[in-house]
């Protein structure tokens, strides 16, 4: 694609970075057949191809109005147009720059502005968002339905939640970036995760001081917001990369995808740069971490063969292990965002869980971080076409990699709901540790 760049971006970083994905781009529409929304509104400008159109008239100077920002904000930036992409576009990170710039010239209705700001402000902030958490619960039974299916009830403890924590008892160290929002709603994930890597021979240890890992302000284009938070995150991880620890852990594969970009986004900060690229080279979703051991996973799976009649309700299921289906949602992020596929399925199916065909997997289930409260509509027809698709095979516990999608699809169906961690965790629980 050829572009002229207007003069006042065209010698910037976010300029020669446009300028160069834009370049990359020979509009041969392969992404159409992937784009979620193109599929549900067959508009070209909610293609990225259209989106790149727009993008590319932006930066080259033309007007900006509040018609490019609608387009631009119905992206759901599942990224599966780059897994299509014969060329490479690196569509999410031109997205980034051209919503950041569209913030800046289009001013936003009263309501748009303030829905965006209160998210900004209440959910990457743990306390802020388990008080408003608490009050919604509340008041749950009064509220509108599409409202209420939004707010999870709460859950009995899991087994793995009342064993806490494992003690540092290994050679080998991990540290888990716990984050916000699910340290909130589901905190047994990652202490599930602390259990199956401690079964596996590592003992992982929190990140004390860290917090949400920057995504929502990032994709509500809030600059200063976002690297706020980034750089608190590596100083809290920093002791215990210093320490030794090999590799820096998150259980939420939105997260993870957010961690391995804060090389980029600091690149240019003199007091970080080096630390953000060290952290961005350690971090990996628990998935890739648990499959590199998986020699170890499995002799630990065989420990515990003699409880294979057990039920493993604390996971979401009333059946024996042996006849639990499982349907897996990968995520966006997971399969489109860190290129991780199929690894979640044959952990699971390694664990003995038969799990079920599910159709157009690769498409979002329309949870996409804020999308489900800032375009509810199409985010909800996202969700009863992914729910269609998980319940195909009748599975007793559908399975997903990430909080934002388990709480998002949760709210559509009757089937529990559980991070894939927690089904591996049930089934090793009466296994014995290395060592021991």
């Amino acid at each position: 694609m050829q572009t002229t760049l207007a003069e006042n971006i065209r010698d910037t970083p976010q300029g020669r970075e446009a300028d160069a994905i834009l370049r990359s781009c020979v509009h041969c529409g392969f992404c159409l057949a992937t784009c979620p929304t193109y599929q549900l509104l067959g508009d070209e400008l909610d293609s990225p191809r259209g989106r790149i159109y727009l993008m590319k008239q932006m930066l080259e100077g033309e007007p900006v109005t509040a018609r490019t920002q609608l387009h631009l904000d119905r992206c759901l930036t599942c990224r599966a147009c780059e897994t299509t992409c014969p060329s490479g576009v690196k569509y999410g990170r031109l997205l980034d720059i051209g919503r950041a710039m569209t913030e800046e010239r289009v001013e936003r209705p009263p309501i748009s502005a303030l829905k965006r700001y209160v998210l900004r402000k209440v959910l990457p902030h743990r306390r802020r968002f388990a008080t408003l958490l608490v009050l919604a619960r509340a008041v749950r039974w009064i509220l509108p339905r599409e409202i209420r299916a939004k707010i999870p009830e709460r859950r009995a403890t899991s087994t793995w939640q009342e064993q806490g924590w494992p003690a540092v008892r290994h050679a080998r160290r991990v540290v888990v970036l716990g984050g916000c929002v699910q340290s909130t709603l589901e905190p047994g994930i990652d202490i599930a995760a602390a259990q199956v890597l401690d079964k596996v021979g590592i003992s992982a240890v929190r990140a004390s001081g860290a917090g949400c890992c920057g995504a929502v302000a990032h994709h509500l284009s809030a600059h200063d917001e976002t690297l706020q938070q980034l750089r608190r995150n590596i100083d809290a991880l920093w002791p215990h990369v210093e320490s030794g620890v090999e590799a820096v852990v998150v259980t939420a594969s939105a997260c993870t995808a957010m961690v391995t970009d804060y090389g980029h986004l600091l690149r240019d900060d003199p007091q970080y740069a080096e630390r953000a690229a060290r952290v961005s080279a350690l971090v990996r979703d628990i998935s890739q971490v648990v499959l590199a051991e998986v020699g170890a996973l499995q002799k630990a799976l065989r420990r515990g063969a003699a409880s294979d009649g057990t039920s493993i309700a604390a996971a979401g299921a009333s059946i024996a292990k042996a006849k639990v289906k499982v349907a897996f949602h990968s995520p966006c992020t997971l399969q489109h965002g860190l290129k991780v596929k199929g690894v979640v399925e044959a952990l699971l199916t390694e664990a003995g869980f038969s799990l079920t065909d599910v159709p157009d997997s690769h498409l979002c289930c329309g949870s996409a971080g804020t999308y489900s409260i800032l375009q509810p509509g199409l985010s909800s027809r996202l969700l009863t076409d992914k729910v269609a698709a998980l319940s195909q095979g009748s599975p007793g516990v559908i399975a997903t990699a990430n909080i934002g999608c388990l709480a998002h699809i949760r709210g559509g169906t009757s089937v529990a709901v559980r991070h894939w961690i927690e089904l591996v965790a049930a089934r090793l629980q009466e296994s014995p540790t290395p060592g021991e």
